[in-house]
């Protein structure tokens, strides 16, 4: 595998970090070191595994201390699932007008095996039965409460939350993962204990659990009240009102170019265009366009999640949660702007222009994802 610095893309207290774009695409499962790293605090440190509990509290009947043990004891399942920060593709829209938050590139993004107990089969230990939307005492959403103290919280808790009825449900998948990759979760990724939830944007995916807790309404905390919701271009500090906007939950369909930078010199001829697509919720992509002339015409890529197995979007061969790549050959005679949009299979598609889905936090930048190629003697 080609080795690569990441050294320039890390930012401290806290420490996030994303890979280069050409590492991104070099493995369709992401490997440890080149997954995006999104911390909101100082990364905490479980070093007694036997003493390490969760402890499931709130509107249920019968509340448990769960030791890692329990954990181990319930059916394990792997998730193929991609987790995407919610500012991933920031800095670009930050060059309409400037945005608040981490100045990410296109790979705070990655895609693992995540291996664990499904959460519906760890509410099920307290009496909660699958498919159950509220609970004989009114709650009606599942909060996960991380080691992981912030500022943002005042010194507090990181916390996040899902429905009930999502984390009920088998087939959402949601995971209480201890596993990434086939080995157990290392720090930056929330050992020992995590959340997974596939197709939600990271912040919902707490690291470093804590505690689980059965409560009537959405989490109130920062980053479920006050940050990661989508607001309108019309939105600025001085004007808005957080509670007029849901918590974002679903990523929308997103797909950037990967083998070219923002700006890449080229020797004039063919070149291989690749990157990835993904979309929220379950669905696969249906399409990806790709043009060699600013969007005026189009040609569809080649679309694949493991090599050999051809990738239809909607089939139980495919990994439903997860990512897929595209390729796409081309020949660029001259200098040119080179432009991506994808297509998800409930026809949802990428928007052109940043401008109209600019918002004050800088999240879910999914508009075409452009690129400039000159031609001219190149190192490539």
């Amino acid at each position: 595998m080609t080795c690569y610095d990441i050294t320039p893309f890390l930012l401290q207290e806290p420490f996030n970090a994303e890979p280069p774009r050409p590492a991104l695409i070099s493995s369709y499962v992401t490997p440890v070191d080149f997954f995006y790293k999104r911390n909101h605090g100082p990364i905490p440190i479980v070093d007694d595994l036997e003493r390490y509990s969760v402890s499931i509290t709130g509107l249920i009947d019968n509340p448990k201390q769960l030791f890692m043990k329990h954990i181990w004891n319930l059916p394990k399942y792997n998730v193929t699932a991609t987790l995407q920060c919610a500012g991933n593709r920031r800095t670009a829209m930050s060059k309409t007008k400037t945005v608040k938050g981490v100045g990410w590139d296109v790979a705070a993004i990655g895609n693992a095996v995540w291996g664990g107990a499904k959460l519906a089969d760890v509410l099920e230990l307290v009496g909660i039965p699958k498919l159950t939307s509220v609970t004989a005492s009114g709650g009606k959403h599942v909060e996960f409460v991380s080691i992981d103290k912030c500022k943002e919280e005042n010194g507090g808790p990181y916390k996040a939350s899902i429905p009930l009825s999502q984390a009920t449900n088998p087939v959402a998948d949601v995971l209480v993962a201890y596993e990434m990759n086939g080995k157990p979760l290392n720090r930056d990724h929330g050992y020992p204990l995590r959340v997974v939830v596939p197709g939600v944007i990271g912040a919902r995916s707490v690291k470093w659990l804590d505690s689980i807790n059965i409560i009537t309404e959405e989490c109130q905390g920062f980053f479920m009240q006050k940050d990661y919701k989508m607001f309108p271009p019309s939105v600025n500090w001085e004007n808005i009102n957080w509670s007029t906007r849901r918590p974002q939950m679903d990523f929308p369909v997103q797909c950037a170019i990967c083998s070219l930078e923002d700006v890449t010199i080229v020797n004039p001829g063919k070149i291989t265009i690749k990157g990835y697509a993904v979309s929220g919720g379950g669905r696969g992509i249906e399409r990806v366009d790709l043009s060699i002339d600013g969007g005026k015409t189009w040609v569809e890529a080649t679309r694949y999640q493991n090599a050999g197995i051809p990738y239809i979007a909607d089939d139980m061969s495919s990994d439903k949660w997860a990512w897929v790549f595209f390729e796409a050959n081309a020949d660029i005679p001259k200098s040119t702007e080179i432009v991506a949009k994808a297509v998800d299979i409930a026809a949802n598609v990428q928007p052109e222009n940043v401008e109209s889905i600019w918002n004050l936090r800088g999240i879910l930048n999914t508009s075409w994802h452009r690129v400039q190629v000159r031609v001219g003697r190149s190192n490539m």
